[in-house]
Formats: structure tokens, sequence, C-alpha cells
């Protein structure tokens, strides 16, 4: 259940299309489905403004497979992240309905497509490198399941500083940027020196030995002397998307 699933059936009641006991026994529904090896949150959206979102890796094929169908069944949406080629074939092959997106590892399934709201200033998504692409992809395709309006800027990190300096109209028109770097992870704290709006910091596990996995992006980040950079775990696209996501809704008036 959504914000506006929610809405609508308040607005039936009143309209008297809908008797109040209906909507009782619509709400009072368990807010979870219990399928054995996973409780699928059907209320994620209603709380968060963003249904349950499938984390694919350790989990098998069957189970994606199961979480996505409850999921529609409900009128949800579906993202599955982690999900490598391999897996994504055998998943597809029991929920058509899903769309596999290889760069980004993820499926989706759009039951209610999201509109972008055009009232929103776009989140931005800057990498350092080409090598950075798919952690922000995975951070993009998150944005465009949850209809954030979103824009990207690649190839623009600190060893050609020009490239970035060239986009300064474009990274101030941002309301959120999220900025993925790997190796020693510097071009959030320059982004976050050049603009006034929220800057999200993903290092990424891109970078020779010393780079340690993305554990020296990682310190960087996290010691950057741009004051208010927020950093997320390594790789982590998704997440990074979702702060971008609650940040951009923080001053809606239909937040939920």
């Amino acid at each position: 259940m959504t914000p506006d699933d929610l809405r609508e059936l308040l607005s039936r009641v009143r309209a008297g299309t809908l008797a109040p006991d209906e909507a009782l026994s619509a709400l009072a529904t368990l807010p979870f489905a219990d399928l054995g090896f996973a409780k699928v949150d059907h209320h994620r959206a209603l709380r968060q403004g963003l249904p349950e979102v499938i984390f694919g890796q350790g989990k098998t094929a069957p189970q994606i497979a199961a979480i996505a169908r409850r999921m529609l069944s409900a009128g949800e949406n579906v993202l599955v992240t982690r999900l490598e080629a391999s897996e994504a074939e055998r998943v597809l092959a029991e929920v058509p309905e899903l769309d596999y997106h290889p760069v980004s590892r993820t499926a989706s399934a759009m039951v209610k497509p999201a509109v972008p709201r055009a009232d929103r200033r776009p989140v931005l998504v800057v990498t350092a490198g080409t090598s950075d692409q798919p952690v922000a992809e995975e951070a993009l395709e998150t944005l465009r399941v949850a209809g954030v309006p979103s824009e990207r800027l690649f190839d623009v990190g600190v060893a050609g500083l020009h490239r970035l300096l060239a986009q300064l109209e474009v990274l101030r028109s941002a309301g959120v940027l999220i900025v993925v770097a790997g190796m020693e992870g510097a071009l959030p704290s320059v982004v976050g020196g050049l603009v006034a709006a929220p800057v999200i910091a993903v290092p990424t596990s891109v970078g020779y030995g010393a780079a340690l996995s993305g554990f020296t992006a990682l310190f960087g980040m996290l010691t950057s002397c741009a004051s208010g950079v927020t950093v997320v775990n390594i790789d982590n696209g998704f997440g990074a998307a979702v702060a971008a996501i609650r940040m951009s809704n923080s001053g809606a008036k239909d937040a939920p």
C-alpha cells in the first residue's frame, strides 16, 4: 500500500462509494506476507515512500521469483538489486513481467508507472570514471522506479578537473547530487566545495591494490574537507538513491 492508495481509499469513503467497514477490512490486512523463507513488507511504501526492494545477492532464483510474484499480486512495483545475469535468466523465466538491466544488475516491473514530479529539481548522478558506471546505474534505476527525476554526468574525475569545471551550471542545477568514485575517492570533496545542494558520496571498489577494494575511497570520503558530505557504503548505489529520494521528498507537502 502506498500513500496514494490510502488517499484513494479515504476519498472513496468520503464520497460514499466505499463502506467504512470495507475500508477497515482493507486496512486491517496484515502489513506483511509470510512466505516461510521471507516476510514481504507490503506497508514499506506507506511508511517510507518506496516499496520493499528485493536484494538478489544470496537468494536463489525461486526465492526471488516468489517474492516478486507476491509483490506484483499486491499491485506493487518491483525492483531487484544485485541480480547477476546467470540468476536473472532463471528469475525472468518464472516472472516474465520483469525487465533485466545488466549494467546496473537490476530487474524491475512497473505495475503503477511512477511519473517524475515536475516540481522537483533532478538528482544528478556523477561518476569519476567509466568504471564507476555500474554503481551509478544502480542508483539511476532506483530513482527511475521511484519516480524521482534524475540526470547523469559521467567520467568527470579529478584526473582531468577541467571536465568537471566545464559542467558547473549542471552541477548547481541539481536538487541532490550522488557522486560515485573509486581509487582515492576525491571527487565528492571537490563537488561538495562547489555546490550548495546535498552531496551523497558513494565509494566504489574500483582501483589497484592500495585502493583496498573501496576502503581507501571510503576513508577519504568520510574525512572529506567539504563539510556536510553524506557517505554510504562501498558500491551502494541503491542506498545512495534511497537517501536522495528521502532528501528530495523531505520538503514535499505530500511526503508520507
